[in-house]
């Protein structure tokens, strides 16, 4: 893990050196892409015996958020492809063979089921339009969601299927205030047939059951939910991180206007604001290094956590999120008006962690209320993706 987080670390300086441009262009360059696969960091969830690295939740946690301290447009595409390169990891293995025959796979995806599919024989042939694809551009193939139609027309399940990228269109859509080199666009499918082994039912991998054939690998046999949830922390304590680090390497040379302070370093003040906001990323981490060992320790011995073990997972997700955000508002107080300037660093971390932390699945409130339930023993949950 060490190994790969000195990678990441490496190329901070050139993420920083394009992530205004990053920003400007809404799409990571192929140069960036291009470094970031000689230092394998988009291949850490693919199978060993396909050549990748087969880590586990905590090394992806941790990788992502060191690229994030360089620049989060960049972290959040190498996180999305390394939890979808996962997701295929669960599919049956001729699927898995198709995929990763390429050993730069880039998997990105979506979880709606915002389509239409017709049982055909051998399988589905799927129509629909999937919004908030990070990655587009730079994707191999795609997961999505697909409901799953009997011969009748009844749909008869929720699917995650397997398309290569060039059966799918893209439209430009991303259009945003942060995250906006992710190129979060949508991806369109036309009648495009998808073969039976390619379709992984979401209800049983919720429940822990994958059609893989091979589990030797601890990660393959990681809780499905949890993974898909934790992995979106590790752009927001890398967001946090590099904001943290940027203010204390300013505050011993800006003065606070209007005050006798000339430099905000000797203010008592600030010094309050810069522990408390070193506090709520260490808080952020600690609950999401919580979370991913715990995801880790399961995967090793085989065990599928239980529901209220994994509700504790989807809170401790919202911990990461809700005390990052908390954190990076201290911080932009603490540094004042500066920090909205165009060439401040400062306003793009901001826009970044406040669009990402948005993501549906990372709503601190959500979880909450999924792990308040599970803990009271309360029937009605309000969703599925426990």
């Amino acid at each position: 893990m060490q190994e790969l987080i000195a990678r990441a670390t490496a190329l901070q300086p050139l993420l920083r050196e394009h992530a205004s441009k990053i920003d400007s262009d809404r799409r990571v360059p192929d140069e960036v892409i291009d470094a970031l696969t000689r230092s394998e960091l988009m291949r850490l969830s693919i199978p060993k015996r396909y050549g990748g690295l087969g880590t586990d939740m905590r090394t992806m946690l941790e990788v992502s958020a060191a690229v994030a301290e360089g620049d989060g447009s960049t972290a959040w595409l190498v996180t999305l492809v390394n939890v979808c390169n996962w997701l295929t990891s669960l599919f049956p293995e001729q699927a898995q063979q198709e995929v990763f025959a390429d050993p730069d796979a880039r998997v990105t995806g979506v979880l709606t089921p915002s389509s239409t599919a017709v049982k055909v024989d051998g399988g589905w042939r799927v129509t629909g339009r999937w919004y908030y694809n990070s990655g587009s551009w730079h994707s191999t193939w795609a997961a999505l969601g697909v409901p799953l139609t009997s011969d009748s027309g009844e749909v008869v399940d929720q699917g995650l299927v397997l398309v290569p990228r060039a059966d799918l269109d893209i439209e430009d859509t991303w259009f945003v205030t942060g995250m906006r080199g992710t190129a979060s666009n949508c991806l369109i499918a036309e009648d495009v047939f998808v073969p039976a082994h390619r379709v992984l039912s979401v209800p049983a991998a919720i429940a822990g059951d994958y059609p893989a054939e091979h589990t030797d690998e601890p990660l393959t046999r990681s809780a499905f939910v949890p993974v898909l949830a934790l992995v979106l922390t590790g752009p927001q304590i890398g967001l946090g991180r590099a904001a943290l680090k940027y203010v204390i390497e300013k505050a011993g040379k800006k003065a606070i206007t209007y005050t006798f302070y000339e430099t905000q370093a000797e203010s008592t003040a600030f010094q309050l604001q810069i522990a408390e906001a070193a506090n709520k990323i260490d808080t952020a981490y600690l609950h999401a290094v919580r979370a991913a060992t715990d995801i880790d320790a399961w995967a090793q011995t085989g065990e599928y956590p239980a529901l209220l073990q994994r509700a504790r997972v989807r809170a401790d997700t919202g911990v990461a999120v809700q005390s990052t955000l908390v954190a990076l508002q201290i911080l932009l107080d603490a540094h004042g008006a500066a920090s909205f300037a165009e060439v401040s660093p400062l306003q793009r971390i901001w826009r970044d962690a406040n669009t990402a932390g948005r993501h549906a699945v990372a709503v601190p409130q959500i979880g909450f209320e999924v792990y308040g339930k599970a803990l009271l023993g309360v029937d009605n949950q309000i969703t599925p993706l426990i």
